[in-house]
């Protein structure tokens, strides 16, 4: 086994999923996180059921669901509350040990790792280490930092997120396409289920001038509304905006207190290659979507947990062409199914002609009312189908 250790740039839920899971395997690891602390970014709030079984075996799940909100049911409304359908992640239970989606911020899960990783054998986290460049010398890497500092690894993982310093440095392009819509996230404590009967912990409004979604989180609920692409980001920024689209949940009711609030573009694109020699990407280094469905964040997961098993078999003597089946799997799947997916979730909650909205809740109810379809629908959703899909790709 090499002496030197994985360096994995990024402390972010990816990267230390990626930690956990080589040190499982033996494999030393040393983080290289720029920031002076652990990122607490709210971005991110949906963990898929696969997604916990993964955790699961890295000993993550349990705190994490302790600390979150158990999700059962996800609901598709009209603007006017009235239900289109509603869904139950307890008929994935003959797949899955966990059918439900569990709501909470990202940077809970990063936490619990740390703490499971902190003083293991193998284990580095070194904060104030922001990559500055990378060069794969054929038998390691060599990273420099911002510092001047220079670290060497055996393999280099860039979980460091849409502008990763590591994908730049290996001159890998991140191919794709930005909405023109921008997208306008607000957190308030005002309890939204006690004046919307039955309202589930995800909801999907679907409009075609501005559709929304609900999503709670512990103590909070997070709406998500577009914004077009004319409206200029001071006016966006000011207490009327946010007033005005909250004001438009619920008929009559304004003066919602609003705890956060955060606005940011929205990419569709993948790196040309997961894998350049010894420098590998993972997360949102090597894909960014649309967060309708959730699956950026489990992708990343996802990506982690597959990478982590092959490099650890390369390390440990298999040929590291297996790692090329890494790129052809996950970057496979994220081209064909879940980009595919987050761009016809949008499109479908927008659709603009009465023919298209009536596929729309034709289908979901269709969905709804049959267990069979149903079933396969939240196999997407919770994206076992583009993990099956993956493990087909040799």
């Amino acid at each position: 086994m090499s002496q030197l250790p994985v360096l994995i740039a990024g402390a972010g839920p990816v990267g230390m999923v990626c930690a956990a899971a080589l040190l499982r395997q033996g494999i030393p690891v040393t983080v290289l996180e720029a920031e002076p602390h652990l990122p607490a970014e709210l971005r991110a709030s949906t963990f898929h059921a696969p997604t916990l079984d993964m955790l699961d075996t890295l000993g993550a799940a349990r705190p994490l669901i302790a600390l979150g909100l158990v999700a059962q049911r996800v609901q598709y409304r009209n603007r006017d509350h009235s239900l289109v359908a509603e869904l139950d992640f307890g008929l994935l239970g003959d797949l899955t040990r966990h059918p439900y989606r569990v709501q909470v911020e990202q940077f809970r899960l990063t936490r619990i790792l740390a703490d499971l990783l902190e003083g293991q054998p193998g284990f580095h986290l070194r904060y104030h280490a922001a990559v500055a460049g990378a060069e794969d010398l054929g038998d390691r890497v060599r990273v420099t930092l911002a510092d001047g500092g220079t670290v060497d690894g055996a393999w280099l993982i860039g979980a460091d997120g849409a502008r990763s310093a590591v994908r730049r440095a290996a001159g890998i392009e991140f191919e794709g396409f930005t909405w023109p819509e921008r997208f306008l996230v607000l957190s308030t404590p005002f309890e939204f289920a006690d004046v919307i009967p039955g309202l589930a912990e995800v909801t999907y409004y679907a409009d075609p001038e501005e559709w929304f979604f609900l999503l709670r989180v512990p103590g909070l609920w997070r709406a998500m509304f577009p914004v077009k692409p004319e409206v200029p980001d001071d006016v966006v920024a000011s207490d009327g905006f946010a007033e005005e689209r909250m004001a438009g949940i619920l008929a009559g009711r304004d003066g919602y207190e609003i705890r956060h609030s955060t606005l940011y573009r929205v990419h569709q694109r993948v790196a040309e290659t997961f894998r350049k020699g010894r420098i590998l990407l993972a997360g949102d280094a090597a894909h960014i979507n649309n967060p309708l469905g959730g699956m950026g964040l489990n992708g990343g997961v996802h990506d982690a947990m597959n990478l982590a098993e092959k490099l650890a078999q390369v390390i440990q003597g298999e040929d590291a062409a297996l790692l090329d089946r890494y790129d052809r799997q996950r970057r496979g799947v994220t081209v064909e199914v879940v980009q595919s997916q987050t761009i016809a979730n949008k499109q479908a909650l927008e659709a603009k002609t009465p023919e298209d909205q009536a596929a729309y809740r034709r289908n979901l109810a269709e969905a709804a009312s049959d267990p069979a379809k149903g079933h396969a629908l939240l196999k997407r959703m919770s994206m076992i189908a583009s993990l099956e899909r993956a493990a087909e790709i040799t």
